[in-house]
């Protein structure tokens, strides 16, 4: 076991791979490198010797494969699989930067470029590498001294999913707590911690669920009514982002296509307020399509509403009579009759 400082100051206990493992892995990629070189010179070497090419040419088309598989498999694998060859994966190995985190592309060109031209190089007798892990308390390497990296073993069995759980005196204030800014990056590294708690030493279980609890704990509100330990601060805090992550998946409004698909900003009718109390509730807009509700709390509709009757016209005035005397009419500003005016009012 050895030791590794993160950049929160806490220390992780991991296992340092030793010369033996690192050397059958180092000749399992070799074993693939060589094969998959033979194949590639087989075919360079029928494509040349089938065209009239000269002796440079060919030397330096070779060298070019060579160079690319030998170094670019190892910074290709270990930069996508942050730092993991195809032999590393087989025995379990896996180069990590001094904090323990992913190296990159960088970490992986160095260790590379360090390894075939210094630490295995033919013209050193492939010996300063082997002189340096052995001196090394890591195991370390010159390209790992210089990239800033260790090879460690990691563990083959599937990590267990934590039990979350939330104390019956904290169920409500649980259910209060503002979770919009735990990134998944945050949660997933609390989740990982609680799922290896018990493989941890003492010091680190503290440690570290200390550090992860402040990070969580400047992020979250309210803080928890009672003194709680950092694992169950974490376990309560996760099991309730769980349980609404849950509650939003079995919610989750299914998407409907075609032309009869309802609008996305369509929300269910509502009684209106002074309506009758009644057995009515709301169809679940969430849960499916929207549908009308008969009976008396309906929602009115402007076509199919009983209009009332138009009045009736007023009788048109019977003309007057020759012999009957009529009085000049009187014409208002909007052009209706003048009380008074005329011989009976009518016109």
């Amino acid at each position: 076991m050895s030791q590794l400082v993160t950049g929160e100051a806490v220390v992780l206990q991991v296992r340092i791979a030793r010369m033996p493992t690192r050397a059958l892995a180092c000749a399992i990629d070799m074993i693939l490198q060589g094969i998959v070189l033979v194949v590639l010179i087989s075919l360079l070497a029928g494509f040349l010797l089938g065209g009239e090419s000269s002796e440079a040419l060919a030397f330096a088309l070779i060298f070019i494969v060579v160079l690319v598989v030998v170094i670019g498999y190892r910074v290709v694998m270990e930069t996508l699989t942050r730092g993991r060859t195809l032999g590393k994966m087989v025995l379990g190995l896996k180069v990590v930067r001094d904090d323990g985190s992913s190296i990159r592309f960088r970490h992986a060109l160095v260790r590379t470029l360090l390894w075939f031209f210094v630490d295995f190089a033919p013209w050193f007798a492939a010996s300063p590498g082997i002189v340096a892990s052995l001196m090394n308390k890591q195991g370390k390497r010159i390209g790992d001294m210089v990239a800033g990296t260790v090879v460690i073993r990691e563990r083959h069995q599937a990590m267990a999913s934590p039990p979350l759980f939330v104390p019956g005196h904290l169920v409500q204030w649980a259910q209060s707590l503002e979770l919009s800014r735990l990134s998944d990056e945050l949660a997933n590294a609390t989740r990982d911690y609680l799922a290896r708690y018990t493989e941890l030493l003492p010091g680190a279980q503290i440690a570290l669920g200390e550090a992860l609890a402040a990070r969580v704990a400047a992020v979250t509100a309210p803080a928890p009514p009672a003194q709680l330990i950092a694992p169950a601060y974490l376990s309560a805090v996760l099991a309730e982002r769980r349980r609404r992550e849950l509650h939003r998946l079995s919610t989750q409004r299914p998407l409907h296509t075609g032309p009869f698909a309802p609008p996305a900003t369509f929300t269910p009718y509502a009684p209106p307020p002074n309506a009758p109390a009644a057995p009515y509730a709301p169809p679940n807009a969430l849960a499916a399509p929207y549908t009308i509700p008969a009976g008396p709390f309906a929602p009115p509709s402007p076509y199919g509403a009983q209009l009332p009757p138009p009045p009736a016209p007023a009788p048109f005035p019977p003309p007057a009579t020759p012999g009957q005397q009529s009085r000049p009419v009187t014409v208002n500003a909007q052009g209706w009759a003048a009380p008074g005016s005329g011989d009976s009012g009518q016109w």
